[in-house]
């Protein structure tokens, strides 16, 4: 997979949650650090995502906002 998006994540899913159309997908990227995506059924459908699966979190954002 190549993307130009920098901010790719490796994990593995450890939770899809499906919704009436949309879903909640939980990608374990280590360190206790869990990150969670909305996608759609139809999406987790296509890429065929179920727990224990590796997947990456992609992020791709025109801002990025910090804070202390």
């Amino acid at each position: 997979m190549k993307l130009s998006a920098r901010n790719q994540l490796r994990g593995k899913v450890v939770a899809v949650q499906k919704g009436q159309t949309t879903a909640h997908v939980r990608i374990d990227i280590g360190g206790g650090v869990i990150v969670t995506s909305s996608i759609t059924n139809e999406a987790v459908d296509d890429l065929g995502l179920k727990v224990g699966d590796d997947a990456f979190a992609v992020i791709k954002a025109s801002d990025v906002m910090v804070a202390k």
